[in-house]
């Protein structure tokens, strides 16, 4: 059955967590079959504008993979119908080839830049990669001191969590909505959400985009729909189908927040403060239904505790990576005028021919 996509839909690949940058681009290189095509330059160059202008051209279903610390750029483009994608390889998420030629073409923009512009500011410039990089760390020390709060305040709820009950759940209803197909699925990994310098950033529409219909678990500490969505994705792939899993960009490593199933216009999603779903009209199942709330409200000075004070904390990271963009920002200043913007264009039309889309 061939998946129907809309033209384009909205996904990070990476983000701060409470561990450090976490990103999935090796893993998108893993895809069956996947092309890279691996971008090489410094900031200001023109990754974000090739990379908007591909997709733009593209005349198939595309993946736009945002940029965590700065949303209104792009770190890469996916081309679902191509098995293609151009990423941005540089720092934080720094890509090399494998097998270079046949997996991954590095696209460099570095012979773009005249060093003769930039070397008169080279200690500011420097000074301001030097500052972005201590802003950057800062942050990410807050979004850890909230992820150890909120990983609390899962913990508590896993106390009250009838988990038995969720697995009995789980197996009725994907008896209902996942038909066996036959086979092994097959897993994308993708972040819809991310802390960014906008704030908590949550692509909701991409989920409408690629879905239907939608089964929304509200639970706002996350023990109970973290193991209904684990054992959600186990069934889906065992079952057959081919599932865009999306990690909990707080936790990515071992919580699960939504799964989507384009080729049945299916999602399964998580719902709280941190990102409401927002889905009218959509199955809700309130995920107090697995608990004990009496033994749950014993803890309920601790989780208000934990919300107020990751939500603070939180903040804090973003009005340090408001200012690390801000330092960016000027670090672009320096190399934009350095850069020859006819040569980025003409290498823009020779990746639309690389990777097969209409050149203007």
């Amino acid at each position: 059955m061939e998946t129907k996509c809309p033209q384009a839909v909205d996904f990070f690949l990476g983000t701060t967590t409470p561990a450090g940058f976490r990103g999935y681009f090796q893993e998108l290189g893993q895809e069956p079959e996947m092309q890279l095509y691996l971008i090489k330059s410094g900031p200001g160059c023109g990754k974000s504008t090739l990379m908007k202008q591909l997709a733009r051209s593209s005349d198939g279903p595309v993946q736009r993979i945002h940029c965590s610390s700065d949303p209104d750029s792009l770190d890469g483009v996916v081309f679902c119908d191509k098995n293609a994608a151009i990423l941005d390889a540089t720092a934080p998420h720094t890509l090399e080839p494998l097998a270079p030629g046949a997996g991954e073409v590095v696209v460099s923009l570095y012979h773009t830049l005249d060093p003769d512009v930039l070397r008169p500011h080279r200690e500011e410039i420097r000074s301001l990669f030097a500052r972005n990089a201590a802003l950057r760390s800062r942050a990410a020390r807050y979004i850890a001191s909230a992820g150890s709060l909120l990983l609390d305040s899962r913990r508590a709820e896993a106390c009250s969590t009838d988990f038995e009950k969720v697995r009995r759940y789980v197996k009725r209803l994907c008896a209902r909505l996942l038909p066996r197909k036959g086979g092994q699925g097959v897993e994308q990994v993708r972040l819809l959400s991310a802390v960014t310098p906008q704030g908590p950033v949550f692509y909701n529409a991409t989920i409408q985009a690629l879905a239907d219909r939608a089964v929304i678990f509200r639970d706002e500490y996350g023990a109970a729909s973290r193991f209904l969505l684990e054992q959600i994705r186990t069934e889906a792939l065992g079952r057959g189908y081919r599932i865009i899993t999306c990690p909990c960009a707080l936790h990515p490593e071992d919580k699960i927040d939504h799964i989507l199933i384009p080729e049945l216009r299916l999602a399964f999603v998580t719902d709280n403060s941190w990102h409401p779903a927002g889905l009218p009209g959509q199955q809700a199942v309130r995920c107090s239904r697995f608990l004990d709330r009496n033994n749950l409200s014993g803890f309920r000075a601790r989780l208000h505790f934990n919300a107020r004070a990751a939500q603070e904390l939180i903040q804090q990271a973003v009005d340090l990576m408001s200012s690390a963009k801000a330092c960016h920002d000027e670090l672009e200043s320096y190399y934009r005028a350095a850069v020859d913007f006819a040569a980025v264009e003409q290498i823009t039309q020779d990746c639309a021919r690389m990777i097969g889309l209409p050149t203007s």
